[in-house]
């Protein structure tokens, strides 16, 4: 049998965890963004910039090098003058400033990526942004918003604003953002009803994440083109008949470590596509209906539950063919189920026997 530690680790979906900084500059080396601006850099070369008048200082404090500006953990109470124009990175993160002022970041057209987390910003200008015409990242974790910032770039691909104080999404908040591919949005105490109707209208994201929040069900009306959804940690109590029935392309389902004690049958009828499905640390008696009709589902965490019984049908079709893949995780450790009992036949369609975690039951 595999261990815990292999099984949970051949997944990817694990609870978010904030990127450093310079990991946008890793990001960028796909595209050879990084790799052009250290050619344009001769050795030797910054100590003539400082000399050249025409050039700007850099913020006093601050450390700039290869169009990367770092001025994280000064105690700053606002974001700084003298920014180089031609700055792609700017990194303001771990200070003290408490908002974002109209002019702050002005002349500033080829910034990439904004990282202003883990500071005390609670207001942010209608046209702080405004400069930033070729933004795609945007890390705003860890202050003290409680509102989605208006006239966010049209450039922007990414967004981190979880742990903030974020209770409502208002209709139309992402308006003007068809380029947006990533939201993270957890640790936030927002409720379903904090999501108007249109909040999500217009965009098309591949990712997004609602945990850590104060959801009782799985929201309404979200992009129906994700590919993964991530609302574990909340207070949702079982999933409806349609409350998947718009997310036909999600690959990834993450509803763990909620109060979930049944899904309804046929709920997950909607996810064609599925390969991974968190249900793990809930309150569920039995294994979800469904599953031997998912094609592509490969891993399926449901240890840390109340399982008492697994039947032979259960998680593999009787049809022979009928699975395009075999699962290569399913976890049912710490549940009252006695694995002695579960018939060997019940994962016929199973890559190997390590792929099955079952453990001992602690009451």
């Amino acid at each position: 049998m595999r261990s815990v530690s292999q099984l949970l680790s051949s997944s990817s979906a694990l609870p978010f965890e904030q990127r450093g900084f310079w990991d946008f500059a890793l990001d960028s080396l796909e595209d050879g963004g990084m790799m052009s601006m250290m050619r344009d850099q001769n050795e030797g070369s910054a100590t003539e910039e400082i000399l050249t008048p025409d050039v700007p200082m850099c913020p006093f404090g601050c450390h700039c090098q290869l169009r990367v500006v770092q001025c994280s953990d000064l105690g700053l109470t606002e974001v700084p003058r003298n920014i180089p124009p031609d700055t792609k990175f700017l990194d303001l993160q771990n200070n003290r400033i408490t908002e974002l002022k109209e002019n702050d970041f002005k002349g500033l057209t080829n910034l990439y990526a904004l990282s202003v987390r883990n500071n005390k910003i609670s207001k942010v200008h209608p046209k702080a942004f405004a400069p930033l015409k070729h933004m795609q990242k945007l890390y705003f974790s860890k202050n003290l918003l409680a509102a989605i910032p208006k006239n966010l770039p049209a450039s922007l691909v990414e967004l981190r604003i979880h742990e903030n104080r974020i209770k409502k999404v208002a209709a139309g908040s992402f308006s003007g953002l068809g380029n947006m591919h990533c939201i993270e949005m957890g640790a936030n105490p927002i409720q379903n009803s904090g999501f108007e109707p249109g909040a999500f209208k217009g965009l098309k994201l591949n990712y997004l994440r609602i945990s850590e929040a104060k959801l009782t069900g799985v929201p309404k009306d979200l992009p129906d083109s994700l590919h993964e959804l991530h609302l574990d940690h909340n207070q949702i109590q079982a999933v409806e008949l349609e409350d998947l029935s718009r997310y036909k392309n999600l690959h990834r389902l993450g509803l763990g470590f909620n109060h979930i004690l049944n899904i309804e049958n046929g709920s997950l009828s909607f996810l064609p596509m599925l390969r991974e499905l968190h249900l793990d640390n809930n309150r569920l008696t039995r294994v979800p209906k469904g599953l031997p009709n998912m094609k592509y589902l490969q891993v399926v965490y449901l240890h840390s539950n109340n399982i008492s019984q697994v039947g032979v049908d259960d998680f593999c079709p009787r049809g022979f063919g009928m699975k395009r893949t075999y699962y290569n995780g399913i976890s049912l450790f710490e549940n009252p189920v006695n694995y002695w009992e579960v018939q060997p036949a019940t994962f016929r369609c199973v890559n190997d026997r390590f792929a099955i975690q079952f453990g001992n039951y602690k009451k």
